[in-house]
């Protein structure tokens, strides 16, 4: 049966939700533990044992880097078995970044680990904060009827939705309802209750201890092919000095021009080492390679396929790969496969 005194740390790295307007200067602050818990009576009356832990400073989520989510992952790992479940309050804007990177860095997890955050700061009348804080808080602490988490891998909660951090993108600046995860659906939805889909959630399947991963390597460049890219342009980026990998992002299912420069220069560079991944620009659907003509000329150059991946997920799961892997057959063996649920493999 689920513990009677379940015990969940919220870890504040900054953003929207973590502000409140100062009474003296009515400028927006950071706000601390004890005036989290003012907005959150509630907590008072439940079995839950709430601690919070601050990064500090704070961090504007456009200012986030890999040195945030090493601190987070490190936090996460050491203070594992004191908590069962964990809450990140963050800014919306690298939110999906930081979820997928944290769901590769913390290997073997079997605990939930849930993103949020809002539009408007908690302090503020009509905010989103205080609901989504709830929620988030209530499901990192939600257990089965034998006492195992219902939801044991990296989340994001916002709005009604809960989803793969791994498989979510910010899609609005104004809403409420700013993210989505186009491609694989939610694994919960709250209204009266909140209810849970397991069938879709990722349960690792093995029982050995969490296992951290800090080592990031951040030389990966995004190019984004358009209608008149020139060949300078391209040539640029992909004689980046020290790049070793390159987010491809094509039209539709992976389709690029078949100018002969390009796949020259493609070719070219995977000979070098540089490892390219093709990556749809819709926010839906997948890459087929070889589908159409207009993929086929990647696919022979040596371009990988990127499925049904986020950008968000692609860009952190080369950095961790290319961090950790020992050659770079390995990080392309292991670009093809889906280590904690970030891709749709056909």
């Amino acid at each position: 049966m689920p513990t009677d005194n379940i015990k969940v740390l919220i870890i504040s790295t900054g953003g929207t939700i973590s502000m409140v307007k100062d009474n003296d200067t009515g400028a927006l602050r950071p706000a601390d533990f004890s005036e989290f818990r003012s907005f959150l009576p509630e907590l008072e009356h439940t079995n839950l044992t709430v601690e919070m832990y601050p990064v500090t400073p704070s961090i504007d989520s456009s200012n986030v880097n890999p040195g945030l989510w090493k601190n987070l992952a490190q936090t996460i790992y050491e203070q594992y078995d004191e908590y069962d479940g964990f809450v990140v309050l963050h800014g919306t804007d690298t939110m999906a970044y930081s979820a997928s990177a944290l769901s590769f860095m913390l290997e073997n997890l079997q605990k939930p680990i849930v993103f949020t955050g809002s539009q408007l700061p908690i302090g503020v009348f009509r905010s989103d904060a205080r609901e989504n804080l709830q929620t988030a808080i209530e499901i990192a602490a939600a257990q089965d009827e034998d006492g195992n988490p219902i939801v044991p891998e990296v989340t994001i909660f916002f709005e009604d939705r809960l989803f793969r951090g791994n498989r979510t993108t910010k899609k609005n600046a104004e809403h409420f309802d700013a993210f989505c995860s186009y491609n694989y659906p939610p694994l919960a939805k709250a209204g009266v209750h909140i209810h849970y889909f397991p069938h879709l959630v990722f349960y690792s399947d093995t029982k050995q201890p969490l296992k951290l991963h800090t080592l990031i390597d951040s030389n990966v460049a995004i190019l984004k092919i358009f209608p008149g890219i020139s060949h300078r342009m391209v040539k640029a980026i992909l004689n980046i000095r020290g790049l070793r990998a390159v987010v491809l992002e094509t039209y539709g299912t992976g389709n690029a021009p078949t100018d002969k420069w390009l796949f020259e220069d493609i070719k070219a560079a995977v000979e070098r080492g540089v490892i390219i991944v093709n990556k749809t620009q819709c926010v839906a659907g997948s890459v087929e390679m070889g589908r159409y003509e207009t993929s086929l000329n990647l696919l022979q150059a040596g371009v990988l396929s990127g499925h049904d991946i986020t950008t968000e997920a692609l860009v952190t799961k080369l950095m961790f790969l290319l961090g950790g892997a020992e050659d770079t057959e390995m990080v392309k063996l292991l670009l093809s496969q889906s280590i904690c649920g970030e891709m749709t493999i056909d």
